[in-house]
């Protein structure tokens, strides 16, 4: 059985899907890490502060990644 080949749209259409999620991840996991903070819980709230900072950057490799974006 063959694959479907996809076009270049199609492909960014799905990576955008999934980028998304993965920005509003850690979105949600770095508020909840300041949400923390404010109840005076520093070493929790910092650690998920860190870890929603590593979501993001995960999601900066990948789109590099993907797209071979070029450093000048």
């Amino acid at each position: 059985m063959a694959k479907k080949k996809l076009t270049r749209q199609e492909e960014f259409d799905i990576l955008k899907l999934v980028l998304d999620k993965f920005l509003w991840l850690g979105f949600i996991i770095m508020a909840y890490g300041l949400y923390k903070l404010f109840q005076l819980d520093w070493t929790n709230g910092l650690l998920l502060i860190v870890a929603g900072a590593i979501v993001l950057v995960v999601l900066l490799i990948i789109i590099v990644k993907e797209y071979e974006i070029i450093r000048y």
